[in-house]
């Protein structure tokens, strides 16, 4: 039932536009993936088991990059003596990102993660929930341990519109009269509050001004935006190696997601009743997607989707205007061209 299909070509490796911002974190990085290891150690073996399955899965662990890079961007650099205060956030924010993974496999009975059997299939829905809240736990140990009552407060707060957001998607899965602005709320919750809050908490490690603060909030929450509107994309136009998981599963999950919404509101009664039956009733048969991909393609919607993306982009390269030229806002600029480039 897969299909794959080249939304343009002749684009180079988006890879390409991550590296700088990899190689000047990596020092720092190499310290988050040590607190990663040895936050996920427990004396219940099936705890480091399932953690490490998906924490060693290949994630280009984006969120935690960001928040070492935006700290940075604010003067708290790998010399600071408090410089274990960003590591310790990075990888709480890491933890928050891979619990939320572990539990959305289970909602949404996924098969595969980062191309790989998701730990649900290998050790059952018990087993990845109550990780899933292990790891919830060790984040917060961290954000205490780092001291900064706003930190905690912005990383804290992040974890429950998280998890508004995925009831809101729970709410919206299979509603084909969902509109743009609810799903675009739906997003902001489940996907771009925690980039916002991942760069908003570097920051404020460095005690900069609450417009700095705020300006790294809007880049990483635009930026998140339009990470998750090219997702979308790539769930209809993608690779299951380059998504991580089936292409199609949103699909097949009744998701509904910004190419639906823009193809459901200028389809045909007919096209209406073909998304009624199979994401609506889950009633799918032979060619089904292939079905769906012809018809948001006749209504350009994963093109408008990735041009919405494209806005959202935009908007996160404006937000970090107020902050001076140099190697890491020129590499923070860079991010927003992978997150765009990989619907390419």
């Amino acid at each position: 039932m897969g299909v794959v299909v080249s939304l343009d070509e002749g684009r180079s490796d988006p890879e390409a536009s991550l590296t700088d911002l990899v190689g000047l974190v990596a020092a720092g990085m190499e310290g988050v993936n040590a607190t990663i290891l040895s936050r996920t150690g427990s004396d219940v073996a099936m705890i480091p088991e399932v953690a490490n399955h998906l924490i060693a899965s290949g994630g280009k662990r984006l969120r935690p990059i960001l928040t070492l890079a935006c700290a940075d961007l604010c003067g708290y650099g790998a010399d600071d003596p408090r410089a274990d205060g960003a590591v310790k956030l990075a990888a709480a924010v890491e933890f928050m990102h891979t619990a939320t993974l572990l539990h959305d496999d289970v909602v949404d009975e996924s098969d595969m993660r980062r191309g790989r059997v998701a730990a649900r299939i290998k050790w059952g829905n018990e087993a990845s929930v109550l990780v899933g809240d292990f790891l919830l736990g060790q984040a917060f140990r961290m954000m205490v341990e780092v001291g900064s009552l706003r930190a905690l407060d912005i990383l804290s707060a992040a974890a429950t519109v998280i998890a508004e957001g995925e009831v809101m998607q729970l709410t919206a899965a299979k509603n084909i009269e969902t509109s743009e602005d609810e799903y675009l709320a739906v997003i902001r919750g489940k996907t771009a509050e925690l980039f916002a809050a991942a760069c908003e908490v570097g920051p404020v490690l460095s005690r900069r001004p609450d417009a700095e603060q705020a300006a790294c909030r809007a880049y990483g929450m635009n930026l998140g935006i339009a990470f998750q509107l090219i997702d979308d994309v790539l769930d209809y136009g993608g690779t299951s190696a380059s998504l991580g998981k089936n292409v199609g599963d949103d699909f097949r999950e009744g998701k509904i997601t910004l190419p639906i919404v823009l193809a459901l509101r200028r389809g045909t009664d007919e096209e209406r009743a073909f998304w009624r039956r199979t994401l609506e009733r889950e009633d799918l048969g032979e060619g089904d997607l292939q079905q769906a991909l012809a018809i948001l393609r006749r209504h350009r919607a994963l093109d408008d989707t990735i041009e919405r993306a494209r806005h959202y982009g935009d908007q996160a390269r404006a937000a970090l205007a107020p902050f001076p030229s140099g190697p890491m806002k020129a590499a923070l600029l860079q991010v927003v061209d992978f997150c765009v480039a990989r619907a390419h």
